[in-house]
């Protein structure tokens, strides 16, 4: 089965969609400051809530910057 794969190079193969990337992302970071109104007590589900989102955010400002840059 292996004899049939054609072999590509990695920049041979189609991009990922970065508007969908994005999106995804977005909707990440709505979702888990979403769960920050809840029935619950204590910081420490908050805490992690907030490092998650803030992670995410991260993850599509350093993207955008590598693609504005041209190292990506």
């Amino acid at each position: 089965m292996a004899a049939e794969e054609q072999i590509l190079a990695p920049d041979q193969r189609k991009p990922t969609s970065r508007k969908a990337l994005y999106t995804a992302l977005g909707v990440g970071i709505v979702i888990n400051l979403a769960y920050l109104f809840g029935n619950h007590t204590g910081w420490v589900e908050d805490a992690f809530l907030i490092i998650t989102a803030v992670v995410l955010l991260g993850v599509i400002v350093s993207d955008a910057w590598l693609r504005k840059t041209g190292l990506r």
